[in-house]
């Protein structure tokens, strides 16, 4: 499969309950409209002979209070399409707000799965802030494609919600705002394509972000399932949903003003019930129905929820709306498509009076059974409209605006018909999804073209990145390697031109299999110096400042997570503090300082022995690792960080076993990485300290100095042929 033409693309919505079938849209405020949108889009795309294989990717959730289907970690789709759950923080349903101290899980998960297919994906599309921030991790680091869709974005919602009065720490503590609107920062600089549903949207939403760039956008409409959607033919039966709305009218006959909607604040439905009660003509005309979601008891509901529906009630009971107004507490999937049907057959209306609408999915829906629309003048349905010509735009604040519209639709059957016809005609002309992955692919065909990648860069990296003499990978390797060779820079890669330049040629002739890495106590900075003064061609993976940093090129992409891993009680002020007395032992200029290493020089004839530094620290309860090399440098690092640390943290997390890691080493602040079970060389000119590995089985002493050293071990070892073979016999020895 890896050497398919076919695209890969992977969707990653990391909230909500997604799957195939049955989608509980409205069941609460995560599950609506974008999971039904992702799921249509990945059918969609699989039935496109374009597209090889689409993943949509989401979480995980074993929870008895939802249906079992969520735990299920594959789901099939289609042929082509299927769904992947993968672990993100605890197993039970969490509310998206609270997702963000596990979404570094998600992507480590990802690379997981990547690895497991074994292809490197061509796009990686996500949606909604969390899964951007998963995304955009993920592509930086294996150089892919980066496209992304908002649904809904924190800065306006912040707006509104200041704007209605709520206060901006209730705003932090509920709904983590400050987190969402940094992903969403990070996911517009990384993202090559921000795909938009509205031109507003680019234009007066996104316009507000600091890393606001129109010029990577693009408006491509969601589309209606055509083959769900579609009008009420003349032997059309009642349908199951009808009995669910009996119990609550008078006249069952009635024309209906229908609303389908998550019950949110911003949905406004309360607005629409006050429009229907101050109107008895309106009470006259038609019957009111409200579709909400699902739900048992009310006051079991979150607080949102909860409160939307008190408000409904009580308005019910100030306008006396008994017998006009069906309310039901369930409906099935398929009740949706034969509701709008049923408001059609009986010449009614559907209306979205929310207060802000990014695209409004229901409103296509709609229109693709026959059903004239009423919809809030913002966002998405001025699009719509604007395309269908099939209703009218309302100000949702505006009571008697609302009232207006409702009676003009309902008393002229002349224009309701017209409307309705098209609706019709231009719902499929505008709004399919067979359109809107049409133009979706035709953009995804630039970035293969053209080699487009993540755009994603968040440190600042030496103009030499950019050197055109210096060869710098397109893609990350890490997904699809199957062995990987890591060098130290000083006494090891670097030192000799002509032998450098022949491990170059043989890595490239034949480790095309093979993943390339440097570790080294160099700084990021002078370690990327250090490669484009010697032509080496940017690495996949680069372990930096003694092990306490990991980064993965093309993009010189941070993993955080070891970050965190390694800060575990780290006190870096404490540790300079207690080292500031001890004679002989100086700290390293600045620029050799690092978040998670404090460096040293060590003059031996004035300073303790190396163990008594650490005894020393340790008799302060600092948790600490020495690194000693050169009898002169000396490095603190956490107790959990390492060059070998690191090598494993990394094999560990992208799958790859540590015995196909051959690491070549120099001196003592190699040690770490050359035990242990990697294959190991040691280079001619090493420094005496590393003497003691001598005997070890899988540490080769090379004659050769620096990367003639490396050549020997890629021989001794036949790292570019039968490695498995060789790890036995070394397993013998």
């Amino acid at each position: 499969m890896s050497n398919s033409p076919g695209l890969y693309i992977i969707l990653v919505s990391v909230h909500g309950l997604i799957r195939g079938e049955n989608l509980e849209l409205g069941r609460d405020a995560d599950t609506g409209g974008q999971t039904k949108y992702v799921v249509e889009l990945a059918n969609t795309l699989a039935k496109n002979p374009q597209v090889e294989r689409v993943d949509l990717v989401t979480r995980l959730v074993s929870d008895p209070k939802v249906s079992p289907d969520y735990a299920q970690p594959v789901e099939k789709l289609s042929e082509k399409a299927q769904i992947i759950r993968l672990n993100c923080g605890p197993r039970r349903y969490l509310r998206k707000e609270v997702l963000w101290p596990y979404l570094d899980t998600m992507a480590d998960e990802l690379l997981r799965h990547i690895r497991k297919v074994g292809k490197i994906p061509n796009v990686i599309h996500t949606h909604y802030a969390d899964a951007g921030y998963v995304g955009s991790r993920v592509a930086g680091w294996l150089g892919t494609p980066l496209v992304h869709t908002g649904h809904s974005l924190g800065r306006i919602k912040q707006q509104r919600l200041l704007e209605q009065g709520t206060k901006q720490h209730i705003i932090e503590e509920h709904f983590h705002i400050s987190r969402r609107i940094d992903a969403e920062e990070i996911t517009l600089g990384g993202a090559a394509l921000v795909i938009a549903s509205t031109s507003q949207e680019v234009e007066e939403q996104y316009s507000v972000y600091d890393r606001y760039q129109p010029e990577r956008m693009v408006v491509i409409p969601p589309g209606v399932t055509l083959e769900k959607f579609y009008p009420a033919g003349d032997d059309w039966q009642n349908p199951p949903i009808q009995k669910e709305l009996e119990p609550f009218l008078k006249d069952i006959h009635k024309p209906m003003i229908t609303a389908i909607s998550r019950p949110a604040i911003r949905k406004n439905v309360s607005s629409l019930i006050k429009a229907y009660g101050e109107d008895p003509e309106l009470r006259n005309l038609a019957n009111l129905v409200l579709v909400l979601g699902k739900r048992d008891d009310i006051m079991t509901m979150e607080s949102g929820p909860r409160q939307v529906f008190m408000e409904i009630l009580q308005l019910i009971d100030r306008y006396d709306l008994y017998g006009h107004v069906a309310y039901p507490k369930h409906h099935a999937s398929n009740d949706i498509p034969d509701l709008y049907r049923l408001t059609a057959k009986n010449q009614g209306v559907f209306i979205n009076p929310a207060l802000t609408e990014p695209f409004g999915l229901t409103l296509i829906e709609a229109t693709a059974c026959g059903v004239p629309i009423i919809a809030t003048a913002d966002g998405g349905p001025r699009d719509i409209l604007a395309a269908c010509e099939n209703g009218l735009l309302i100000d949702p604040l505006n009571i008697q605006d609302i009232q207006n519209a409702l009676r003009t639709t309902l008393k002229d059957r002349q224009q309701w018909q017209s409307w309705s016809d098209q609706g019709l005609i231009n719902v499929r002309k505008y709004f399919s999804w067979q359109s809107h992955v049409e133009k979706y692919l035709d953009r995804i065909r630039l970035f293969k073209q053209q080699k487009i990648q993540s755009l994603l860069s968040p440190l600042p990296v030496p103009p030499a990145v950019d050197h055109p003499d210096w060869k710098v990978q397109d893609t990350n390797r890490l997904p699809t390697a199957d062995r990987f060779l890591v060098c130290e820079i000083d006494n090891t890669l670097l030192g000799d031109k002509e032998a450098l330049e022949k491990l170059i040629e043989r890595i490239r002739n034949e480790g095309q299999t093979t993943g390339v890495g440097i570790a080294t106590g160099r700084s990021l900075e002078s370690t990327l110096s250090m490669l484009e003064e010697w032509r080496f061609p940017m690495p996949d993976l680069l372990i930096t400042s003694a092990g306490s940093e990991i980064y993965y090129g093309p993009q010189i992409v941070t993993d955080t997570g070891w970050k965190k891993h390694i800060g575990h009680h780290w006190q870096g002020e404490a540790i300079r503090q207690v080292m500031k007395n001890i004679p002989g032992v100086e700290l390293q200029p600045p620029e050799s300082q690092r978040k998670f290493k404090i460096s040293y020089f060590v003059d031996e004839s004035k300073a303790p022995k190396f163990r008594e530094i650490i005894r020393h620290l340790r008799r302060h309860q600092l948790p600490v690792k020495g690194v000693y090399s050169h009898n002169m440098y000396l490095d603190l690092v956490p107790i959990r960080a390492s060059k070998g640390d690191a090598i494993r943290y990394v094999a560990w997390k992208w799958g790859l076993p540590v015995q196909r890691f051959l690491v070549a080493g120099a001196s003592g602040n190699d040690e770490t990485m050359l035990s242990g079970s990697t294959l190991a060389v040691v280079v001619g000119n090493y420094s005496q300290e590393i003497e003691k590995l001598r005997g070890h089985s899988q540490v080769y002493f090379a004659e050769g100095h620096y990367a003639w050293g490396i050549l020997e071990a890629l021989d001794h070892y036949d790292f570019f042929g039968n490695l498995s073979q060789k790890q036995l016999e070394l397993a013998k020895v």
